[in-house]
């Protein structure tokens, strides 16, 4: 059987980790809660998109994939490792502090035992490296952004600045100080400057990212919409990560725009079809609207885009 064969139980999968992650009666509203900015950008029609733009970004530094690479079975089970990152972030964004806690000390304990040589540029490398975890929480912070303003609800400048800032306790919680993480889009933009040099497309990079483009397994419908996916994620993608890569995108027109949106709206509905999805996105529209002080609303309602949560994608390395 080829090792990606359960490529089509991505949405199953990734959907059964998401609703996990989602407490029903959580003891605390956990570090972010009902009226952080993180909570609205944690989801979206967007989320495929920014999942895997994050993790071509994630990928194009040698050191961080090289550990990947050598350390995690994304090429026996792929799927598996989306679904626990799924998991993951499901939990330290809506998870009670304790849950996010455990959850992180998890990853810091695997971390301990991901070192070696990049046989691309012959660095050692760490994964509990505060420079290497704070790499991919700055991809993934700055692609949530981008892929929101391109196909979903773009963020003001302040609402930017205020999800980049709450968004620091996520790398804390990894292991990184929070002196070091960037809490402004300028910031973040910097350090995402000042790294460029850094950045390589690795022979590594260039086959995980393959797969994750175009995954065998997927049934028609859903390789389709996948279709659609990959090129919104390479549309997305900086200039200079789409150069490193080799890879082309088209124009973004009006009408572009509005086709691979109805396909990420497609995908959701697939997701939200999933066992436990829709409950887990109730629970939380109601701990939103009644922070707001707004009426529960019926289910309809808790799968629109005011309380959705991560789709299938909404991973990183």
């Amino acid at each position: 059987m080829s090792p990606y064969a359960d490529a089509a139980d991505l949405v199953e999968r990734s959907a059964a980790a998401f609703a996990s992650g989602i407490p029903d009666q959580p003891a605390d509203d956990g570090f972010f809660g009902p009226a952080s900015v993180a909570w609205r950008t944690s989801g979206g029609l967007s989320a495929p998109v920014a999942g895997l733009r994050a993790l071509m970004v994630q990928a194009l530094h040698p050191l961080a994939m090289a550990g990947v690479d050598q350390h995690s079975d994304w090429r026996s089970d792929p799927v598996g490792r989306l679904a626990a990152t799924s998991a993951y972030l499901a939990t330290i964004t809506f998870g009670e502090r304790a849950a996010a806690e455990r959850a992180a000390a998890r990853v810091r304990r695997i971390h301990e035992h991901v070192t070696g040589v990049d046989p691309v540029t012959g660095k050692a490398y760490a994964a509990g490296d505060p420079a290497l975890l704070l790499w991919v929480h700055a991809a993934l912070v700055d692609s949530n952004v981008a892929a929101r303003a391109l196909f979903g609800t773009a963020l003001g400048a302040d609402d930017a600045d205020r999800y980049i800032e709450e968004m620091v306790v996520a790398a804390e919680l990894v292991g990184v100080s929070a002196e070091l993480v960037p809490d402004s889009a300028a910031a973040l933009a910097r350090y995402l400057a000042g790294i460029r040099p850094q950045l390589v497309c690795t022979p590594a990079a260039r086959e995980s990212m393959a797969y994750l483009l175009d995954p065998p397994g997927l049934d028609e419908e859903i390789g389709e919409i996948w279709q659609d996916i990959r090129e919104a994620t390479l549309i997305a993608l900086p200039d200079w990560a789409r150069q490193l890569y080799g890879y082309s995108a088209p124009e973004l027109t009006g009408q572009r725009r509005e086709e691979i949106r109805q396909a990420l709206g497609v995908l959701d509905a697939v997701y939200l079809g999933e066992p436990g999805v829709l409950e887990a996105r109730q629970r939380i529209t109601l701990r939103m609207r009644a922070y707001a002080g707004i009426s529960a609303p019926g289910p309809a309602a808790a799968g629109g885009s005011g309380g959705r949560a991560p789709g299938p994608a909404a991973a990183h390395a």
